[in-house]
């Protein structure tokens, strides 16, 4: 195994917002090519918004939907899925690959139910490892790999604006229980909780300190990571280069280029510089401008008279403790790159200015709801922390035996319910076809909640199935 140690660099970006990409030729129309025309990433920065911020979103669905092709770099012969620039212990069999990767030729092969950046049905499911001790695969065995189905993106800038939010609070929280265990001299015992979600408690000793062992349902640097299931990934941009080399062979510079690895063509594949910082950039505005699901009145008045008694069953079964109804937001306003990532993502410290996409300019931003301070009130039906939502009584949800970025196997960050109408498959391997059968299966944290469901009359539960079927995906 090679790893590349990787060490922080800078990339200039221009004042103001100028989405030109004449920086780079273009191909003719008919090339085999799916990448036609870079993106100069000096031109994505400061403040973007309404119809600009939607031309960048344009491009980057563009590239969403490209089916990669050899000619751009697709493929990856001499290196791994692995998050750390890896090279392989032996050369890959095959191009593509249904396990190890690349397993696709666009991000929409994946993401495209209803519409893309939607879920995917079992057919696309994809198999998760670190990748390290195992780079090339090709074996269903739960021991190398653990399959997953694949979550919508709808919403999922205000996702990760929550998550950013949330972690800025935690930390503040961490910081004054340290001032109070200095200038008393005690250990300080403090509780952590942001957006009303609880994360378990602190002791901030005097020395500077801190005794985590009673934190819950986060990292230790207290930084919320709400993508993938297991809730391990800090932002779209991460999830982005990750995703185009394990899915694609698509390599990003700012992970895998010559400044980090010492090659502008570290795959070897004879393509450098597959993409670069704008074409990632485009990536992340176009799946943090997807409008976020909504719950929608069922035309038919039966229906909708079922789920309004549905979502009253939805509280009282106590499912609000993790799937809440609304976590409320200060800001609308995106920052790419963000504040939280580490070494091996653009960061926000790696450029002169960073892009700010203000979601506020969007039409679909104008009709989220509100609290009286004014906080936009985002619907998702979850709270951004990890459970444990299997045991040995009820182990459905708990099928994966590898575990994952020192997440345990039954530990999964909660699944928001919104869009939850037109992502079926259910579960984390997408291996239940009904809401019936996932409700049943919460076990651990959640298993009185299932089980009380079990225990409801046929009527209730149909309620409140009825009621679920109203979360669409957004418009």
């Amino acid at each position: 195994m090679t790893t590349v140690v990787l060490k922080p660099f800078a990339i200039s970006a221009a004042l103001g917002v100028v989405l030109a990409t004449t920086a780079y030729a273009a191909e003719p129309l008919w090339s085999e090519k799916a990448i036609k025309q870079r993106i100069d990433p000096q031109s994505v920065s400061g403040r973007i918004a309404g119809a600009a911020l939607e031309k960048l979103a344009q491009q980057g669905k563009d590239l969403f939907e490209a089916r990669f092709t050899v000619l751009d770099g697709a493929g990856r012969p001499n290196a791994t899925q692995a998050i750390v620039p890896t090279a392989p212990r032996r050369p890959a069999e095959a191009a593509f690959q249904r396990l190890a990767g690349p397993d696709a030729n666009a991000c929409s092969s994946c993401h495209n139910e209803p519409v893309t950046g939607g879920a995917g049905g079992f057919v696309v499911n994809a198999f998760v490892s670190e990748g390290f001790e195992s780079a090339h695969f090709d074996t269903l065995d739960a021991q190398f790999s653990n399959e997953r189905g694949t979550n919508h993106l709808f919403g999922a800038g205000l996702v990760e604006l929550l998550a950013r939010e949330m972690a800025a609070e935690l930390k503040a929280e961490r910081r004054a229980a340290l001032r109070q265990a200095r200038d008393t001299g005690e250990p300080v015992r403090a509780s952590l909780s942001s957006k009303g979600v609880d994360f378990g408690r602190i002791t901030a000793l005097p020395d500077g300190s801190v005794d985590l062992s009673e934190l819950d349902g986060v990292d230790d640097d207290l930084v919320l990571r709400p993508f993938t299931q297991k809730g391990v990934m800090t932002s779209l941009r991460q999830f982005t280069v990750n995703a185009m080399n394990q899915h694609h062979g698509m390599q990003a510079d700012e992970r895998f280029g010559a400044r980090w690895t010492g090659t502008a063509d570290f795959d070897g594949d004879d393509h450098a510089d597959e993409l670069g910082a704008g074409e990632v950039s485009a990536l992340v505005a176009f799946q943090a401008t997807l409008a976020p699901p909504r719950e929608k009145r069922p035309a038919d008045e039966a229906w909708a008279e079922a789920a309004q008694r549905g979502r009253a069953i939805f509280t009282e079964l106590g499912c609000e403790s993790c799937h809440r109804p609304a976590l409320p937001l200060k800001s609308l306003s995106f920052e790419d790159p963000g504040p939280l990532d580490m070494a091996g993502t653009l960061r926000d410290a790696d450029v002169e200015v960073p892009a700010v996409y203000d979601l506020a300019t969007l039409e679909w931003a104008k009709r989220l709801p509100r609290n009286d301070e004014g906080e936009v009130l985002v619907p998702l039906f979850g709270d951004l922390k990890r459970h444990r939502i299997a045991d040995s009584r009820t182990p459905a949800l708990g099928n994966e035996t590898l575990a994952q970025r020192f997440v345990e196997r039954d530990v999964f960050v909660t699944a928001e319910l919104w869009g939850l109408a037109d992502t079926a498959p259910y579960g984390h391997r997408g291996d239940m076809t009904t809401l019936d059968e996932v409700i049943r299966a919460h076990g651990a944290e959640a298993e009185k909640s299932g089980r009380a469901y079990a225990a409801l009359p046929d009527a209730d539960r149909s309620a409140l199935i009825a009621w679920l079927k109203t979360l669409k995906v957004g418009e």
